[in-house]
């Protein structure tokens, strides 16, 4: 695959580049306006980052791709399948995780499990690097190869600037924005298959 950039093609990495993965992820999003909505307190904010991305890592159908200073992890989900709406694991007296808590039951209802699909659960690029195509590459080298399978996409955008680029990849919204109190909304997602490719 090409791309503006000097670095090696898309990688699709296993548990021993997880942290590299985490790093670049928690990077990308410690500024984030719903990363700092979830995780109000700054000092910890990294720290809590890095068990969600873990956790997403360890999902059975879990996909971690790299590209230079971009990461993505996927969740290959089943028919009936979600990943949202189950309570966390630790403290629910923490107010971040219980928010995370909250977003995971209001996103679950939203969530589509009519059919199997591919779940873009987090996708960055290192702050310093945005802005110069890696994400778009990390994202077409994975949506292409859903083509391929006849295989749908669903996310949920966390920003305006963020629905407007997935909106360039064939995405489209499905259904209104998610609202919590106090939060930024997120746009639920999806994309289906190019015909024109899985039928060839």
């Amino acid at each position: 695959m090409t791309a503006d950039t000097p670095y090696a093609p898309v990688w699709r990495v296993g548990p021993a580049s997880s942290d590299v993965v985490i790093d670049v992820l928690t990077d990308a999003f410690q500024d984030d306006p719903f990363t700092r909505w979830v995780f109000p307190e700054p000092s910890g904010r990294i720290g809590l980052q890095a068990g969600f991305y873990r956790a997403l890592l360890g999902h059975p159908g879990a996909e971690a791709h790299l590209f230079g200073d971009a990461a993505a992890i996927w969740l290959d989900l089943g028919s009936g399948e979600r990943l949202h709406g189950e309570p966390g694991p630790a403290d629910v007296e923490d107010p971040g995780l219980a928010r995370l808590n909250a977003v995971g039951e209001a996103l679950a209802r939203r969530h589509p499990v009519d059919a199997p699909h591919l779940y873009l659960a987090a996708m960055g690029v290192a702050a310093a690097r945005q802005g110069g195509g890696l994400g778009a590459a990390l994202l077409r080298h994975r949506l292409d190869q859903a083509d391929r399978d006849g295989v749908g996409a669903y996310l949920e955008a966390g920003s305006p600037r963020s629905r407007a680029f997935y909106l360039r990849h064939g995405f489209a919204d499905l259904g209104e924005p998610v609202r919590l109190r106090g939060a930024p909304p997120l746009y639920p997602m999806w994309r289906p298959a190019a015909p024109s490719v899985h039928n060839r």
